[in-house]
């Protein structure tokens, strides 16, 4: 069995050992699921464990690599997917009781690409129930229990891709892959302390994984760094016929450069304002490590549109609509949180000129941020106005008198949340508001297309992905990122220290 510091190695360095047959992929496949089986349930992080296939999987990654035929660097690689992926032949729950037993019979693309490109699946990992489509308001709201942090279980792990973000960072897989609507890769991987990638809508396929927001939802990779998270999108991205959202465009990545030109930053005006102290200070730290290699311009304006109401909007009446048969059926009252048995119902509610309104202002918003990027490379801000919630409180009373967030687009929390706040207000406000606040002429045709932003501890968005991707490896580096580690995991680090100079 290998090292235990063996499971937090960056991609490309196991990648370079399975090469070499320093490693076999099925020792470190089966070290991942003995420390899945050991440590997830620790976490609340595993629904399901596929030993039988991954480790057959593994052996014939061994017996390729042993030939010759080298796939690539994911080649023998073990990785979990949140389990709103489908899998042949393997339940594929969506973190919801009334789905416990489903199964399909067929594979995801996102879960074929990885497969061709030589990596192993070990688990299906846990998430909020239904993508956290009912409106939330705790961290226990899937059938696996809360999602709690490697880095203090006493809080939430972040959702809805709790599971993969907390597998990461116990290192229980290299990699994860995870889905975000509205902050549910960026809230995981900032409150579990991980990269987190969430591509451009329509860069990565979606078929085979579950609807919440038909034009809203993507798939995007959660790893120990921004490298990894390249490796795994390049061998993700791409057209697919299946999938009608999916752009032509492909992704290919090498390597970070050594030395990447400088990069123009700017953090929007007013991102820090309302955030706790610890996460003020934590991104005040970033921008001290990022000044060398970047000219950071402080207190852009970023453009003035309803971004938090319009988005809310757009999920609301697309979410009803995905789960329409759930709700009609009254089985709703299965899932786990009491919000969920009831939050989808306002969402059937939201009129047909509200949602029209919404999307309307997608056009005229993204021109806006193009606008922005005229000037810049990326943007950076926090990710989340505070640190992880408590695992034991509802998400309105964790921190009180801390409301709003950076001035970006929120990472969303469930906009259906009975009497949270910012949810509740969205909830009243109506999009004819919207138009006397920012007059007519912003309503045009609708856009498909959304913006791009990365997670990280902190947020850049968007540049070409490259270019967005070495800023990320070349931050990390600086930071020192590959080598944190959740107290109760530290005891390897030195050894870590050692395996990346070597």
């Amino acid at each position: 069995m290998p090292d235990d510091a063996v499971f937090f190695l960056p991609v490309r360095e196991l990648a370079t050992r399975l090469r070499a047959r320093k490693l076999t992929s099925h020792d470190l496949t089966a070290g991942c699921l003995d420390r899945l089986e050991r440590l997830g349930s620790k976490y609340n992080a595993v629904v399901t464990l596929m030993r039988d296939s991954a480790l057959e999987e593994a052996r014939a990654a061994d017996r390729e690599i042993a030939a010759g035929k080298h796939r690539g660097p994911l080649h023998g690689i073990p990785y979990g997917v949140k389990d709103l992926l489908a899998t042949k032949g393997v339940p594929t729950t969506w973190g919801a009781a009334p789905y416990r037993d489903q199964v399909f019979d067929e594979d995801a693309t996102v879960v074929e690409r990885l497969r061709a490109a030589g990596a192993v699946l070990v688990a299906k990992l846990a998430m909020v129930e239904l993508a956290g489509g009912m409106g939330y308001n705790h961290a226990n709201a899937s059938f696996t229990g809360p999602g709690l942090s490697p880095w203090n279980t006493k809080f939430w792990s972040g959702g809805s891709s709790s599971g993969p973000g907390a597998a990461v960072a116990a290192g229980l897989v290299p990699f994860a892959i995870g889905s975000e609507t509205s902050g549910s890769i960026l809230t995981p991987s900032a409150y579990c302390g991980v990269t987190g990638l969430r591509p451009t809508y329509g860069r990565v396929s979606r078929h085979g994984a579950m609807a919440l927001c038909w034009t809203l939802d993507k798939l995007g990779p959660m790893a120990r760094g921004a490298d990894d998270c390249a490796l795994v999108l390049a061998a993700m991205a791409g057209k697919d016929p299946r999938d009608e959202s999916t752009a032509s465009e492909t992704f290919t990545w090498s390597a970070a450069p050594a030395r990447p030109a400088r990069a123009r930053l700017a953090v929007p005006k007013g991102c820090t304002e309302k955030v706790q102290p610890p996460v003020r200070e934590n991104f005040e730290k970033a921008l001290e490590v990022l000044a060398p290699i970047a000219t950071i311009t402080r207190d852009v304006e970023w453009p003035d549109f309803p971004w938090g109401p319009a988005v809310g909007t757009i999920v609301n009446a697309e979410g009803a609509t995905a789960f329409y048969e759930l709700l009609d059926s009254g089985k709703v009252t299965e899932l786990t949180c009491p919000a969920d048995k009831s939050g989808g119902y306002s969402g059937l509610l939201t009129p047909a000129v509200d949602y029209l309104q919404a999307m309307r202002l997608r056009r005229p918003m993204k021109r806006a941020v193009a606008k922005v990027f005229e000037s810049y490379e990326a943007v950076i801000s926090p990710t989340r106005a505070t640190v992880a919630y408590p695992a034991d409180k509802n998400f309105g009373d964790a921190y009180p008198g801390i409301s709003g967030g950076p001035a970006l687009i929120p990472g969303r929390q469930p906009v259906r949340s009975a009497g949270a706040g910012d949810a509740e207000r969205l909830r009243r406000q109506r999009p004819s508001d919207l138009v006397r606040a920012h007059g007519p002429g912003v309503l045009r045709e609708a856009s498909r297309r959304s913006g791009r932003l990365v997670p990280a501890p902190d947020r850049l968005a968007p540049a070409p992905p490259a270019r967005r991707l070495g800023l990320g490896s070349r931050w990390e580096l600086e930071l020192g990122w590959w080598v944190w580690l959740p107290s109760d995991l530290s005891e390897p680090r030195q050894r870590i220290n050692r395996a990346l100079r070597a």
